[in-house]
């Protein structure tokens, strides 16, 4: 069984390793349903482009992650637009640095409602829709800080925490299923955000672009090279397919061994 046909709901997709990852589903033969919580007529040009490029269905849906009703009304708008749902990729997130005393509770609270509870809500209404088909996939993009952690992100450390534990106990509830959960844990991704990150970083530390990239973002990454959006794709799709059928309740680290350490 091939992905061919498939309908994928990914959250986060308008850019970076979600749109990446929506990306290669649709090379793949997925039907796509990009998210965010803006809605824009480039959003919508975005699933057309993807559409016309990979000879599939796409569609945009927005949706904000910070609300549970957002969330759910997402993956059931995605069912009665394409007429199924099979594989859900929770990927949105944001982050905040700031040490725990000085953390705003505002920040801490929408932290973890897009980033871990969001992933709650749409994998609650995703799962009657894939028992229903007979198959399914829930993909969760984790984070290496999922597995470890950093000082000043506490909320995006507990957040990614919870969704490796959230995705193991999914996998135990649809072990008897054709179903599977699984997280990857990705370490520094060279997307667009991290890009712009770049000149500033270089102004702050006085060096150069490849030293700034080696000794200050990839400190922590032994490979010293980024993971890019199309190798998390990659990830994603090797999970949807038929060779990884008993892979479920686990993390795949795509980190440059930080993991190791």
């Amino acid at each position: 069984m091939s992905i061919s046909g498939k309908t994928a709901v990914i959250t986060g997709s308008n850019s970076g390793i979600g749109l990446g990852v929506a990306e290669e589903l649709a090379k793949q033969g997925a039907d796509i349903v990009l998210n965010s919580f803006s809605d824009n007529p480039e959003d919508h040009d975005l699933a057309k482009k993807i559409a016309g490029e990979h000879n599939v269905k796409a569609i945009y849906i927005k949706a904000d992650m910070s609300a549970g009703d957002e969330c759910r009304a997402l993956v059931n708008k995605a069912k009665e637009q394409m007429g199924r749902v099979d594989i859900l990729i929770n990927n949105a997130g944001i982050q905040h640095v700031a040490p725990i005393e000085d953390f705003p509770a505002e920040t801490w609270d929408r932290i973890i409602a897009i980033n871990m509870t969001s992933a709650f809500h749409t994998t609650a209404a995703a799962l009657p829709i894939m028992r229903e088909q007979g198959w399914g996939r829930v993909v969760n993009i984790a984070s290496a800080h999922g597995l470890t952690a950093s000082p000043y992100k506490s909320a995006y450390v507990t957040a990614k925490h919870g969704v490796v534990g959230m995705s193991k106990t999914v996998a135990l509830e649809t072990a008897e299923d054709p179903i599977t959960c699984n997280a990857i844990c990705p370490g520094y991704v060279l997307t667009p955000l991290v890009e712009a990150q770049i000149p500033d970083t270089m102004k702050q530390y006085g060096k150069d672009r490849e030293t700034v990239i080696r000794d200050v973002l990839l400190a922590r990454q032994p490979s010293k090279q980024f993971a890019t959006v199309e190798q998390i794709g990659g990830t994603v799709a090797y999970l949807c397919s038929p060779a990884a059928d008993q892979v479920t309740g686990t993390t795949i680290s795509v980190d440059g061994g930080w993991t190791a350490l």
